[in-house]
C-alpha cells in the first residue's frame, strides 16, 4: 500500500506529543492572556521546562499558565484538531489547524514543526508559510519570519483575497482579517521589529489595500503611522489619522483604536496605561504605542521607562512586547 504523504507528520507528531506529555506539569502553561494565573504559579509550573523562546534581552520565555477553565477549553480545541488530523492527515486544513491550536496553547516550537512538516508535502502553500512566519516572530527569529512571509507574498499573488477563519474569535465571532492582509501585516511587523522601516512602510502600505473594515484599518494604520514617524515623515503619518474617529465599528482592535486617538490628541497617553479593565495583551499593545510616541517626540527617558514597564508584563507573545524589547535593545 502506498504510504500517505503526510505519514511523516503523523508519526513525528505522535513522538512529539509523547515527549511533550512527559515534560508537561500538571498545570500546563499556555499562551493566551485572558485567564492567566499569578506569576508565582507560572514560575512553579515552569521549573525543569525548556523555554519556548529567549527574549531579545536574554530572558527565557515560558508559556503563561492559565486558569484551569481556560486551559481546559484550549486543550479541548487541540484534542479536536488532533482527532481531525489523525482521521485525515492529507488535508491541508487539518495540518494548519493542528499547528494553530498548538500555538494558542503557547507551544510555538511544536506548531513550527507541524508547519515545517506540512511544507514538505505542500511546498507552495502560502497559508503554511503565513502561519509559520507568524510563529517565527513569536519566538524572535525575525529573519526566518521574513523569508517565509516574502515567499508567501510571491505565492499568493493573483489569488483572490478571502476572510481567514479565527481560531481565537472576537466576542462577535466575526473574523476581521484576510489571507492577503495577514501576510502583509506580519511581514511589515517583522521588518519593523528588525528596524528596517522602509521595508515595513512598503508592506503596511500594501496591507492597507486589504484592510477593508475598521478593525484592520486601525491595526494597519497604527503600525504604518509609527513607521512613518520613525522615518521622520511626520506629515505622511498625520495624514493617516484623518479617517480615524472616536465612533468606529471596532470588534477586537480596541487597543490600536485607542492608540490612534492618542496620536490625534483625543486621549491622554497616561489613560492608555491604566490596568483597570485592560488585559495583559491590551497593556502590552497600548504600552508600546505610548512608549514609541514618547520616543518619537524626543522624550527618551519616558519612552525607556514605558518600554521597561511593557516587558515587566506577562504577555510576551504580544507584538507590542516584542517591539518594546527591540527598542530597549536599541537604546542600550
Amino acid at each position: 500500500m502506498a504510504r500517505s504523504p503526510m505519514a511523516s507528520i503523523h508519526n513525528a507528531l505522535l513522538l512529539l506529543g509523547a515527549v511533550t506529555l512527559a515534560l508537561s506539569s500538571p498545570a500546563r502553561p499556555v499562551g493566551a492572556g485572558a485567564g492567566a494565573t499569578r506569576a508565582s504559579d507560572a514560575r512553579e509550573a515552569q521549573k525543569g521546562r525548556e523555554p519556548e523562546a529567549v527574549s531579545l534581552l536574554g530572558k527565557p520565555l515560558h508559556p503563561m499558565v492559565l486558569t484551569p477553565e481556560r486551559s481546559q477549553k484550549l486543550e479541548e480545541d487541540l484534542a479536536r484538531a488532533q482527532a481531525a488530523f489523525d482521521d485525515n492527515p492529507d488535508a491541508l486544513d487539518n495540518v494548519i489547524w493542528l499547528g494553530r491550536r498548538l500555538a494558542y496553547l503557547g507551544r510555538y516550537r511544536e506548531a513550527i514543526v507541524v508547519y515545517t512538516r506540512g511544507l514538505e508535502s505542500w511546498p507552495m502553500s502560502y497559508r503554511l508559510l503565513r502561519h509559520r512566519g507568524h510563529r517565527w516572530i513569536s519566538v524572535r527569529e525575525l529573519d526566518k519570519a521574513i523569508a517565509d512571509l516574502e515567499r508567501a507574498v510571491t505565492l499568493i499573488e493573483g489569488v483572490p483575497d478571502a476572510i481567514e477563519p479565527d481560531g481565537a474569535p472576537n466576542p462577535y465571532n466575526i473574523p476581521r482579517s484576510t489571507s492577503h492582509s495577514n501576510i502583509w501585516y506580519h511581514l511589515g511587523l517583522a521588518y519593523y521589529l528588525r528596524g528596517d522601516f522602509e521595508e515595513a512602510a512598503r508592506c503596511y502600505r500594501e496591507c492597507m489595500r486589504y484592510s477593508g473594515n475598521d478593525d484592520m484599518l486601525c491595526a494597519t494604520t497604527d503600525w504604518l503611522y509609527m513607521t512613518y514617524r520613525r522615518l521622520g515623515q511626520g506629515e505622511a503619518a498625520r495624514a493617516l489619522l484623518q479617517p480615524i474617529r472616536a465612533e468606529m465599528e471596532i470588534l477586537e482592535n480596541h487597543a490600536y483604536h485607542k492608540r490612534l486617538l492618542m496620536y490625534k490628541g483625543e486621549l491622554a497617553a497616561d489613560s492608555l496605561l491604566s490596568p483597570e479593565g485592560a488585559s495583559d495583551l491590551d497593556l502590552a499593545t497600548q504600552g508600546y504605542g505610548v512608549g514609541n510616541w514618547y520616543l518619537c517626540n524626543g522624550d527618551t527617558a519616558t519612552a525607556r521607562a514605558t518600554f521597561e514597564r511593557v516587558v515587566e508584563g506577562r504577555y510576551w507573545p504580544a507584538f507590542g512586547y516584542i517591539a518594546a524589547e527591540c527598542e530597549l535593545l536599541r537604546l542600550r
